[in-house]
């Protein structure tokens, strides 16, 4: 998947300047390293499961007093909300022009409190240089099914928006467009589940107080059934995905 590889090669490309950081680093010890109590930082993110734009993340690190096997290590904190797409969306535009999902009944919303570890894998130096994080977090998930509404045209010049059926509404012609995507959302159902990620933090701001970085990594995602996304198509309980998040915060 082009996705994928994009994510893949972003993250040998980091890596590479990440390590020719490292080396260049150990030829001058009398760089001053980074360090700070608290990092807190807000972000964009996307992913294999979703469109350009996925979801925000807000992620909060807070030094820990041992190290683990001689680098420092944060208490990582993540809380994000990120649409999930069916593997079998596919937008098409109507008569109008108005772009809407054919098949598609609901959305799936996860909302995903995280807990876990982020490592100092290699610091900046003094304020240049790139530096490497890794994490490790799992947390549960809230899966938010929610209704998806369309435009449709009952009989000429009368349009209602509705909740999606596939026995109803099986005239795309009349299918003119989505509806809003806050429509429906006390309708919504739950569907609790359980998600682990693993993954390379790479800040890239030259200013030491203010950050501002890419989140690449991999994510698995398990709900406790199958939310029924496509009525008529295969619809999964595990999810696998990479993700690039966009970040900016500030260290304390």
């Amino acid at each position: 998947m082009k996705s994928i590889s994009t994510i893949i090669l972003a993250f040998l490309l980091l890596s590479e300047v990440a390590w020719g950081q490292q080396r260049r680093a150990k030829t001058n010890l009398e760089d001053e390293e980074e360090e700070y109590s608290t990092i807190t930082t807000y972000g964009v993110t996307t992913n294999t499961n979703s469109g350009l734009l996925g979801g925000l993340v807000v992620r909060h690190s807070t030094r820990m007093d041992k190290d683990l096997f001689g680098r420092a290590q944060y208490r990582y904190l993540a809380l994000e909300l990120v649409n999930v797409r069916h593997p079998k969306e596919l937008a098409q535009s109507s008569n109008t022009g108005a772009r809407f999902t054919p098949g598609k009944q609901n959305y799936l919303f996860a909302l995903r409190p995280q807990y876990g570890r982020e490592i100092i894998l290699s610091n900046r130096n003094n304020e240049e240089g790139i530096s490497i994080n890794g994490i490790l977090a799992v947390g549960a998930s809230l899966g938010i099914l929610k209704p998806y509404f369309i435009q449709y045209q009952v009989r000429p010049g009368v349009v209602r928006t509705e909740a999606y059926d596939p026995i109803k509404h099986t005239d795309l012609g009349n299918i003119l467009g989505a509806g809003n995507i806050m429509q429906g959302i006390g309708q919504s159902k739950i569907v609790p589940g359980v998600n682990a990620k693993i993954a390379f933090s790479f800040e890239l701001s030259a200013f030491r107080s203010n950050l501002t970085g890419l989140e690449i990594g991999f994510l698995t995602e398990l709900f406790s059934k199958a939310p029924v996304i496509i009525p008529f198509a295969e619809n999964r309980s595990l999810f696998t995905s990479g993700y690039v998040t966009l970040f900016f915060g500030n260290k304390k």
